[in-house]
């Protein structure tokens, strides 16, 4: 049987399908780790799909909510809509933590390569998503720069039966609303859809809260050997942002936790991105497909966290294409190869409108007036090429080689140097930012991946993967500088990874075990000088489980758990304290997502889950700490008709004090987000 034919030919149906909730079987299908529809039983890579049934379900506000349920994911919820994310990572954060985790929608990245955003997935329509597909670790030679501790992918619906359209109404505590809404229509070969989500949320916290505004529109079109698929997506987000609390335990304190130190600060952000997947079948043994895409983002920023406030203001636009073609060599032997391209024009500015408070330190060399004024022309190219072997019945091999060359030209718009803008030396030994004189700078990475399937029996197998992952240095670590800093001395990061999985069904239960050794390079980071410098070197290692137990025909168990040591593994040295052999702060050893699902009818189902957060310390010295936490959370979804179903959610059902993310700052101390006080969601999903 020609298998590899089988599974390109259900790309085309794959918007259609209806996953379960969990991974139940190998034969579900994932599009992310190939760009087509491949069963995960034939990935080497560790993949999971959340599917429409869990998000419905989940109802997230925040993407950090569902992604809980992935192994090796642990997202830290800022406030509003912001993140930081951790895939088989640490929680990454500051110089070298932006772009190492790759963020797309239907396999398009959110952000241009070398010009990422730390919370760039409050752009991604996870309201109005099908499903999720997340691969962990640098997988296969598809992706490139970015994607070195993986894959994030949403995937958008497409369109539904003819003349269908849904309204779904969701109301919370502190004035939280949402409304999302659908509508489908068909003719002939062709279709049309729309989908909208409108929310508002008053904040939990003092002075906070946001407005998120989302529109995904689609038209699609196919014949027996072409498919067309135009997707446009437009997001807008109006943020008002609560900073980090300060001393320690302040997210136990009553007055403090919903306090908001930052009243001042917040986040206005808009994006369009407008994207043609082009796919024919050319005949049984050529595949092929081609997506040309436009995006265009901006951003206004109070970066609240920094002396002065200062405001940054960036913007980019870009255009490109992904292509693939597949290419049956033989019954068990398949060749995927293809070119990406992208060009990008990007811009940021820092300015600071009023002069700074505190030292007189920090007044004389954190100026008032412009800091920062750059442009950025990137060009990214890429080539690779994938072959899938079936070596046996028993045995599969795939190995992949991708080479990709990012090439960027700085155009300083400000005076070069340490100055003020108007070229005035600053006190105390000169001006906190440095602006490198015009430049170019010229970045060439190779991806290999080489990778094996055993299959025990017809329901159980072992899998093993060795990939090498990269990122390229961003333009603002490149080109926004500090102190007596020239130039970035910058590499880029690399990572190399092992991992090995078993994984496997059988009569109601699926299951898979990974474990996996990781060793980074040229990590960059800020040293105690401010100096954006790449000599950085980190290991980590670790264990990932996933398991759905179909206890009984009415209750069932999912598991999601990790267990993984981050270290550093250099001769640095930060307060006089040298932290080689540190654990990575922000990184715990243990997390886990419990779920009970109980649906007592057909039209009834409920779900208890346990969130385990371990303790990780949070800063690098390993001297201050986090001691973790549980939390608690229930959803229900009753179907009153085949129309009309009203949905509900108690979170942190016990009312725990928790802090969705630590840190430790040697100016203020511990420093918490707090987590969201008990909270009850009420909606109403109309079908028509």
């Amino acid at each position: 049987m020609k298998l590899y034919k089988k599974s390109l030919s259900a790309l085309l149906l794959l918007p259609a399908c209806s996953l379960a909730a969990e991974p139940l079987s190998m034969e579900t299908l994932v599009v992310t780790a190939n760009r087509s529809a491949t069963p995960i039983k034939q990935l080497t890579s560790s993949a999971t799909v959340i599917d429409s049934e869990a998000l419905t379900l989940v109802a997230p506000v925040h993407i950090q909510e569902v992604m809980a349920r992935v192994p090796g994911a642990n997202i830290a919820r800022g406030n509003g809509q912001e993140y930081l994310p951790a895939l088989r990572s640490p929680v990454l954060t500051g110089a070298g933590g932006c772009g190492s985790v790759l963020s797309t929608v239907d396999g398009i990245p959110l952000r241009a390569a070398g010009f990422c955003n730390i919370n760039e997935l409050f752009e991604a329509p996870t309201e109005l998503a099908q499903r999720i597909e997340v691969i962990r670790g640098p997988g296969n030679a598809f992706y490139g720069s970015n994607a070195m501790h993986g894959v994030i992918n949403l995937l958008t619906p497409s369109v539904a039966e003819n003349g269908t359209g849904h309204l779904s109404l969701e109301g919370g505590p502190h004035d939280y609303a949402r409304l999302t809404a659908s509508h489908n229509l068909q003719s002939g070969q062709q279709g049309f859809r729309a989908d909208v989500m409108l929310s508002h949320d008053g904040g939990y916290r003092d002075d906070s809260g946001f407005d998120h505004q989302k529109l995904l529109l689609r038209h699609e079109y196919a014949d027996d050997a072409l498919s067309l698929s135009t997707s446009l997506l437009l997001t807008n987000l109006n943020q008002e942002t609560a900073g980090y609390v300060n001393g320690t335990n302040a997210y136990r304190d009553s007055d403090l936790k919903d306090s908001n130190p930052n009243p001042e600060a917040y986040r206005d952000a808009s994006a369009l991105r407008l994207a043609t997947r082009i796919a024919y079948s050319h005949n049984e043994n050529l595949h092929w497909q081609i997506t040309p895409y436009l995006r265009h983002a901006e951003m206004d920023f109070l970066q609240h966290f920094l002396p002065g406030d200062p405001l940054e203001e960036n913007q980019q636009t870009s255009v490109g294409a992904q292509s693939a073609f597949y290419i049956t060599l033989s019954d068990s032997l398949l060749l995927t190869t293809g070119i990406d391209m992208e060009f990008s024009k990007g811009s940021l500015k820092q300015s600071q409108p009023a002069p700074t408070q505190g030292s007189a330190f920090l007044q004389a060399t954190i100026p008032q007036g412009k800091h920062y004024d750059y442009r950025v022309d990137a060009l990214m190219a890429a080539a690779f090429a994938q072959t899938n072997w079936i070596v046996s019945e028993k045995l599969s091999v795939n190995a992949g080689l991708r080479f990709e060359s990012m090439q960027y030209d700085y155009d300083n718009r400000m005076l070069t140097g340490r100055t003020q803008e108007d070229g005035t030396v600053c006190g105390f030994g000169g001006c906190r930012y440095s602006r490198p004189a015009d430049r170019s700078d010229h970045f060439n990475n190779w991806s290999p991946q080489l990778g094996a399937i055993y299959q025990l029996d017809d329901n159980h197998q072992i899998f093993a993967n060795l990939s090498h992952g990269f990122r390229a240095p961003q333009a603002t670590e490149l080109y926004r500088l500090q102190r007596e800093q020239e130039v970035a001395d910058l590499d880029s990061e690399s990572l190399s990874s092992i991992e090995i999985g078993l994984r496997g069904e059988a009569q109601g239960l699926y299951y898979e075990v990974i474990a996996f050794a990781m060793r980074k390079k040229n990590v960059i980071f800020r040293d105690s000088d401010f100096f954006n410098v790449a000599d950085g070197e980190t290991h980590h290692h670790g264990l990932e489980t996933a398991l759905h137990v179909n206890l009984t025909e009415q209750w069932q168990l999912g598991l999601s758990a990790t267990y993984a040591e981050h270290q550093y593994d250099d001769n640095r040295t930060l307060n006089g304290i040298a932290i080689d052999g540190n654990q990575v702060d922000s990184a715990p050893r243990f997390f886990s997502n419990l779920r009970l699902s109980w649906t007592p009818t057909q039209n009834t189902a409920l779900e208890m889950e346990w969130l385990h957060q371990g303790s990780y310390y949070t800063d690098p010295e390993n001297l201050h700490d986090y001691g973790g936490h549980d939390l608690l959370n229930l959803r229900g979804r009753w179907q009153l008709n085949k129309d009309i179903a009203l949905s509900a959610r108690l979170l942190n059902l016990t009312d725990e004090d928790y802090a969705e993310r630590a840190d430790y700052s040697s100016f203020s101390g511990d420093r918490y987000f707090p987590g969201e006080p008990r909270a009850l969601y009420l909606g109403i999903d109309i079908h028509y």
